[in-house]
Order: structure tokens, then C-alpha cells, then sequence
């Protein structure tokens, strides 16, 4: 049965600083709220206890995985949720020990003992979380696994699948990359507008732009912040956000006041070959830095890579095309997110699954893709773009010092980034035929090489420069 996976569902608005780790909990979290409602025992709920398992009990802690889970059940919406109330939620419920359940109403809750973290693995998924809700006479429990990007799902009877399949309603209904050449081909058309195709059949094409365009304009504005944000990310690492500092290096004493405003004055600036690398870099440790003080990004097609896919956008919009507009950002925007649903399909975007390859390796080839076709790349020589962005990520491992979406996640968008434009300009200057290694086989040669993988290097904190560097000396 084909999987249905929109653009939409790749590229997520969220809070940081993790997609596995704090959106899906979250979301979690609500979906739970909605089983108690819908089986009659949201009312009845005196008590509620979460246990958490494998990497979210490992890095949980790191990830603000305990957070997330306090706002979902309070009814607080990742996309929507004002930065500033979420302090003000979290200090309530600590000093109360009371959590307003759906905000709807009361019940005790103490974080030290309503949230545990059980360091075993369950069977199906490296990231298990359990609820259960107690009423004055029956209790209630449900288990959810967050399996990258912000999607979660429930144990299926086959553990082989991945995720829940759906029946797909799409015209071209896409598993992997060899069926997506086959509709361009056949159909004569990019593979942005086969995804448009898609989108169609499930909304409007006004819906399509305004939340294409709500997604870029989220973009921007994490890139905006990022790079007019200083001082020191929280978590206890005492990481010096950077962003701010390269910014003020390169542009200057720039008038703007907003971030279009601030887009069109980087136009204007010097392109030389290593004011590009620095730009680049910039948008990048500008979002991921956003994401490490629970700020609000896309999921792209994860928090913890975050940073490649506006990075690389912004970069063709300010360097390579001033003419650029809304066409051509949601044509990137589609192709990125196809791309990723192949690689969600196909393997994994989930760390605790796959290591880092599952992050910054898919968001690179992801970012490659969708730059390469806005640059006129051909529906294979996108493909070639997307599989010389992963190629090059193989075995990438997930070993965040601290549990902390900082050391060595941050650095790692600017790297994933710039790989993606050395990939699609790769691919542009190369002829199709010559293709060695298909994008299929390097997706199949991924998730190989997941199954293969230490579990000390999938986000456990175990191995790695997690170890190496000592906690108490940063």
C-alpha cells in the first residue's frame, strides 16, 4: 500500500529543540488527550504519569523532552504557542504542582515524579512513551514512539514497517525515487509540479501558497532572529551563539526593520567566495541557535537539522537569483519536502534510528535537490544532487554532548548546507547518463547502514564526542 506523505508533513512549524525529541512527545501528548476524550475519561482524570524509554529517556532531559510533554497535555499548540508563555507554564506548573489538564482543569503533577526515565528500549522504536491516566477507579494507558521529523505513530502488529501506511489519494502516488522519475518522465513535467499535482488533490491552490508562504515566512523570520540574537544558549553547556557576531561582520551598519527588508539589504552586500561560505553559514547557526533556546522553526525534516534547508533557500535568493520570488521559494520548498518523504519512506529521518545521516544528511540532500532544480536542474540531475548530498553523509553518527541539540548539532547545519550546494552544482554540471550510483541505492545503502550502527552513536549520548568532552569543563 502506497504511504501519502505531504510536503506539508515534512516541513513542520514547531518548537526546538529537537523534532524526535520535543515535537513529537508534544504532539503525543495531545494525541493522548484526544483518546481519553474520545473513549469518555477526559473528565473523569485525577492523575497522569509518562514514562519514557530509550533515547527519550537518554537525551530527554537535553531535548526538553519533559517540557514538550507538560505543554502538550496543557493544551498548548508547538505551532501557535507565544514564545514567552511557555516559561511562564512551565515555572506554574513547578511551583504549583498542579498542571492544567487540556486547559480545562486542574491536577496534581511533580515533574520529578510523574515523568520517568526508564533507560531501557521498547521492542518497536528507539523512542517510547507511555501514558497512563488514572481515574478514581480504572487507569488508562496508551503507547506512542516518535520516529523523527515530529510524526508519531502507535505499535503496528508487522514490526518491519517503519510507520502507519494509509491509502494515498495522491494522482501519482510515490514510494521511492525510480517511480518519481517515471511520472516526470511520463507526464513531461518538473518534479516540483508533480508534487504540486499531489498537494492538489488534498487542498486548495490558495491553501498550498498561504502555508508554503507561512512556511518560508517562519523560515526567514528564525533566520532574522538568530542573527539579532546574542548571548549564551541555555542547557548549561554555556555555548556563545555566534550568529549574531558573523551577522554584524558582514553587514555592517545596515538599515532594516524587517526581515524582507533585511533579505533585500543582504542582496546588496559583497559576494566574494568566503563572505558566500560565511553568509551561509550564518543563516544556518542562526536557526539552529533559535532551536536551541526553544524557539519556534521548521522541522526540516527534522529541529536538529533545521538550519540547511532556509540556509540553502536564502542562499539562492540573496546570491544567485535577486530576481527570485514566491514562485521559486515554493518550488524549492516542494521539491525539498518530496525528497525527504523518499528518504522517510525509504529509511529514516529519525537519529535515535539512524545517526546524523538521518538529519543532516537527509536535510542536505534534501536542500541539494530543491536547489538544483530552481538553478534549471533536470528531474535526474536532481535526484544526482540529492544522492551526492547523502553520499557524503553516510554513517554520520548523532552524539550530542549533554543530550543538548548544541555540540556538535549546531555546527553540523553549516556543514550539511554547504555540502548541498557543492552537490547540486555537481549534479548540474554533470550529464545524467553518467549516474553510478542511484538515488534508490544510496537511500537502501542508508538505512543499511542505520541497522549496522552502534546504538552508543544514535542520539544515546553513549559514544561519541558525548564522551569525549566532559560535560563539567564546558
Amino acid at each position: 500500500m502506497e504511504e501519502c506523505i505531504s510536503v506539508f508533513d515534512m516541513l513542520k512549524i514547531g518548537i526546538g529543540p529537537s523534532s524526535s525529541h520535543t515535537l513529537g512527545p508534544w504532539r503525543a501528548a495531545e494525541r493522548f488527550l484526544e483518546e481519553l476524550r474520545n473513549n469518555n475519561k477526559f473528565d473523569l482524570i485525577n492523575y497522569i504519569k509518562i514514562d519514557l524509554y530509550g533515547s527519550l529517556s537518554l537525551t530527554g532531559k537535553g531535548h526538553a523532552t519533559d517540557l514538550a510533554i507538560m505543554l502538550g497535555l496543557s493544551g498548548q499548540d508547538p505551532e501557535y504557542i507565544p514564545i514567552e508563555n511557555i516559561n511562564k507554564i512551565i515555572t506554574s506548573i513547578k511551583t504549583t504542582l498542579q498542571l492544567n489538564l487540556g486547559n480545562q482543569f486542574l491536577i496534581p503533577f511533580n515533574i520529578e515524579k510523574d515523568i520517568v526515565f526508564n533507560k531501557n528500549f521498547l521492542p518497536f522504536h528507539a523512542n517510547g512513551i507511555t501514558f497512563t491516566a488514572f481515574t478514581s477507579s480504572k487507569e488508562y494507558t496508551s503507547t506512542y514512539y516518535s520516529i523523527g521529523g515530529g510524526f508519531i505513530v502507535k505499535e503496528e502488529h508487522n514490526h518491519t514497517q517503519k510507520t502507519i501506511k494509509t491509502s494515498c489519494a495522491f494522482p501519482f502516488p510515490i514510494q521511492n525515487a525510480e517511480e518519481l522519475l517515471a511520472y516526470c518522465s511520463a507526464q513531461n513535467k518538473k518534479i516540483s509540479e508533480i508534487v504540486y499535482e499531489n498537494e492538489k488533490s488534498t487542498r486548495s491552490e490558495s491553501e498550498i501558497h498561504d502555508e508554503l508562504m507561512r512556511i518560508w515566512r517562519t523560515m526567514l523570520e528564525c533566520m532574522y532572529i538568530g542573527c539579532h540574537s546574542e548571548g549564551v544558549l541555555p542547557g548549561g553547556l554555556n555555548v556563545r551563539r555566534r550568529a549574531f557576531d558573523m551577522h554584524q561582520n558582514l553587514i555592517g551598519l545596515s538599515n532594516y526593520s524587517t526581515p524582507q527588508e533585511w533579505l533585500e539589504t543582504i542582496r546588496k552586500t559583497e559576494v566574494k567566495f568566503r563572505q558566500i561560505l560565511k553568509w551561509v553559514s550564518c543563516f544556518a547557526l542562526a536557526v539552529n541557535e533559535v532551536n536551541a533556546a526553544l524557539g519556534r522553526v521548521v522541522t526540516a525534516p527534522t529541529n536538529g537539522s533545521a538550519g540547511v534547508i532556509p540556509a540553502v533557500l536564502m542562499y539562492y535568493l540573496v546570491i544567485e537569483n535577486h530576481q527570485a520570488d514566491e514562485k521559486e521559494i515554493k518550488q524549492f520548498l516542494m521539491v525539498a519536502g518530496e525528497i525527504g518523504s523518499i528518504f522517510k519512506k525509504g529509511s529514516t529521518i529519525s537519529a535515535a534510528m539512524g545517526g546524523c545521516q538521518a538529519e543532516i544528511g537527509v536535510s542536505s540532500a534534501m536542500a541539494a535537490a530543491a536547489l538544483c532544480e530552481v538553478m534549471g536542474g533536470t528531474p535526474e540531475q536532481v535526484q544526482m544532487a540529492a544522492e551526492i548530498a547523502m553520499e557524503h553523509h553516510l554513517g554520520l553518527t548523532c552524539d550530542p554532548i549533554g543530550g543538548l541539540v548544541q555540540i556538535p548539532c549546531i555546527e553540523r547545519n553549516t556543514m550539511g548546507a554547504i555540502k548541498a550546494i557543492h552537490a547540486a552544482e555537481l549534479a548540474l554540471e554533470t550529464d545524467a547518463k553518467n549516474v553510478k550510483v542511484p538515488l534508490d541505492k544510496v537511500i537502501h545503502t542508508m538505512w543499511q547502514t542505520a541497522k549496522d550502527m552502534n546504538s552508543k552513536y544514535k542520539e544515546t549520548s553513549e559514544g561519541g564526542l558525548a564522551v569525549a568532552v566532559n560535560v563539567a569543563d564546558c
